[in-house]
């Protein structure tokens, strides 16, 4: 097996998935409505990915975008997810809850992991939100939580290098730290060589323009922010690729 470190592609499409394997990535984190962070995938996605690739598939688990502070009837709907998913093929969940004092929510994300097993189970970018990052580190550890996402609690990884260089010192073997947002060619070999990390988190994306040929321009299906209608964002086989071939260096 290689020592090379391993790279996840986050998606939310099967066109991204294919794209992600023809790339050589290792994993994807497979989502829906990336732009608010990515919430948990319609179940359709989620198998037709599984038919159409080999690599292995990671479902967020996340009902909605907005904070990791969730309901009852949110946790309900957490756990049904967990099974249903479980129930169709995918390698592990991502998830992450928190109490309203940013403390990780200890009690209810136990009994996420303990029903999605033997899957691996992600803590995500709940964590940058967290009041106190080596508590809740801590306390992933002592939930065996196999994977931790972080930015460093800073928007991207750059900025959050030393705080994840830290996490990974005192993670050691018992969680494996993963740096995801803001990660591009031009910064990874720095990131690769200032946090000793050994998992990374990408987008990897180009824009893909739409086949329709009538466009109606004048009528947006989005709010506020009016994103493009007729074009999209796919991940690219090219630049997964290049993200390998930087990590095998």
């Amino acid at each position: 097996m290689s020592d090379s470190p391993l790279l996840e592609i986050c998606i939310d499409s099967v066109a991204s998935a294919i794209a992600a394997e023809q790339g050589g990535a290792a994993r994807v984190e497979l989502c829906q409505n990336l732009f608010e962070g990515g919430t948990t995938p319609s179940f359709g996605t989620v198998y037709q990915a599984l038919e159409q690739v080999g690599i292995k598939v990671n479902a967020i688990i996340r009902p909605r975008g907005g904070d990791f502070l969730y309901s009852d009837d949110e946790f309900a709907i957490m756990q049904r997810d967990i099974v249903a998913l479980k129930e169709l093929g995918i390698n592990g969940v991502v998830i992450g809850m928190l109490n309203a004092d940013g403390t990780v929510d200890m009690e209810r994300t136990r009994q996420l992991i303990e029903l999605a097993r033997p899957l691996e189970v992600t803590f995500h970018r709940a964590f940058d939100v967290t009041a106190d990052p080596f508590r809740s580190l801590d306390e992933l550890i002592q939930l065996d939580v196999d994977r931790l996402l972080t930015s460093g609690q800073e928007p991207s990884v750059l900025e959050g290098v030393e705080l994840i260089a830290e996490l990974v010192r005192r993670a050691g073997d018992d969680i494996i730290i993963m740096p995801g947002a803001g990660i591009t060619p031009k910064n990874l070999t720095r990131i690769i060589r200032e946090t000793g990390a050994r998992e990374y988190h990408v987008t990897g994306s180009s824009s893909v323009d739409s086949k329709m040929e009538f466009r109606n321009d004048r009528c947006f299906m989005g709010k506020a922010l009016y994103p493009p209608e007729f074009s999209m964002k796919v991940a690219d086989a090219g630049k997964i690729s290049h993200y390998v071939q930087m990590l095998n260096d």
